[in-house]
């Protein structure tokens, strides 16, 4: 008899879990899309405190928590089937178990995008932005930090973008934590140590791909934003090294300072699952204690603030080097600066497959040093919405290329737009069969 009691028993527990399972099924195949408010563009009425911050997460927690907890596109999985604590739900636990598969052929329906943008680089950024939209697929919404005074010309020129529907935006202000304003806007560049708190300030964004403002994407931000999918368990962030060359290498011959791998990373392009990063608890070596994102960043720059040379930069590489498993480094053409070419070509992934996307750093957009940069720059700035790709875009690029070859970049232009050339095509191709 006690034998058939715990057969029964065991019958009894496989009929509720299987119950369960199909319910959270039923749940999965009935969520729709979440609602992410009417206009184009909305001003952030972000809190310019840390405390603020705080207060505007768990304000907002039930409204978003039960949106979120039907939306299955936030792309983190838990190994102990554990969801952020601001998601909420009756099917939360058992989405949590299916949320990795589900992900796997389910992306994100919206990719976002953060930018900051200071003094005088709106020209630059709208480029930036406008490259993002020519080649996605999906709808882009647009995260851009930049001083007061930028906030109207931005919105002047947001206005005029086409693609209603696809593309949105929120503006912000530069806001650092009120007790180390003045430390962190006189780090590097006045607001480029901003990019360090959009964690803690996007608490509602899943996953955030930040770009400095002088990037230009050659193919769809879709291709960036898919290796969020490709991130094992402890992975958080991604990014590309600093240089692919060890003998031009900068942190390997100057650096006072740890820092990632062997030439360190470059933080222009950096693909985060904000998510992880607000949940992480960071190796580090001031305390034997790990700390969150938003405890470790402040110790980190009084610990090194007399050693860094690259300003918030480098706080990432020392976050990453004493936690290296939690880095997703992808190639350098995807994110090409001049120190790929000026000594030589030295990224063989964009040699074999073209750039994907072009970093103009050290001002080269604007000056003549690096009129290869330049070119393709203005091209894309030039370009009008609507146009033929071709004969507005591609053919003068060529031309314009052409008449750089007496640089190293020059000697290899074609780098500069093989990817670009497929990307056109491949647009063209999806607008034949009508998507």
């Amino acid at each position: 008899m006690r034998r058939l009691a715990r057969v029964a028993l065991l019958c009894l527990g496989c009929a509720v879990c299987s119950l369960l399972y199909g319910l959270s099924q039923l749940a999965l195949s009935l969520e729709q899309e979440p609602g992410g408010g009417g206009g184009r563009e909305r001003q952030a009425r972000e809190p310019a405190t840390p405390g603020a911050w705080r207060q505007a997460g768990s304000a907002g927690r039930g409204a978003a928590g039960s949106g979120r907890c039907k939306n299955l596109s936030v792309s983190f999985w838990n190994s102990y089937w554990m969801l952020p604590s601001d998601v909420c739900g009756m099917n939360c636990f058992w989405e949590a178990a299916f949320r990795y598969d589900y992900m796997k052929t389910h992306p994100s329906e919206k990719m976002h995008l953060a930018v900051v943008a200071c003094g005088e680089r709106l020209e630059e950024t709208v480029t930036m932005l406008r490259s993002a939209i020519i080649f996605s697929i999906k709808p882009l919404h647009f995260h851009i930090f930049a001083e007061d005074q930028l906030h109207e010309s931005f919105k002047g020129i947001l206005e005029e973008f086409p693609y209603e529907g696809k593309v949105n935006y929120t503006i912000y202000p530069i806001t650092f934590p009120s007790e180390s304003a003045a430390e962190w806007k006189k780090l590097f560049k006045p607001c480029a140590s901003q990019r360090l708190f959009l964690p803690l300030i996007l608490k509602n964004v899943d996953s955030l791909l930040y770009v400095d403002t002088d990037i230009l994407f050659l193919r769809p931000v879709d291709d960036i934003w898919s290796f969020l999918g490709k991130f094992n368990s402890t992975q958080i962030a991604a990014m590309a090294p600093e240089h692919e060359e060890p003998r031009i290498g900068w942190y390997n011959r100057f650096a006072r300072h740890p820092y990632y791998g062997v030439t360190g990373i470059n933080s222009g392009v950096m693909l985060m699952n904000m998510t992880r990063i607000r949940r992480k608890y960071f190796k580090n070596d001031m305390t034997p204690v790990r700390l969150q994102w938003g405890e470790i960043l402040m110790p980190l720059l009084k610990k090194y603030k007399l050693n860094i040379t690259w300003g918030d930069q480098d706080l990432l590489n020392i976050m990453f080097f004493h936690n290296p498993e939690s880095l997703y480094v992808f190639p350098c053409q995807w994110n090409y600066r001049p120190d790929h070419c000026i000594y030589g070509s030295n990224c063989k992934a964009a040699e074999e497959e073209g750039i994907f996307i072009l970093h103009g750093n050290r001002g080269v957009y604007h000056d003549d040093k690096q009129p290869t940069f330049r070119a393709v720059y203005e091209a894309i700035k030039n370009y009008s919405f609507g146009d033929d790709l071709v004969h507005s875009l591609l053919q003068p690029l060529e031309r314009e290329l052409q008449k750089t070859t007496h640089t190293y970049c020059g000697r290899v232009y074609k780098v500069f737009i093989k990817q670009l050339t497929k990307s056109v095509r491949d647009l063209y191709a999806r607008r034949s069969k009508g998507r």
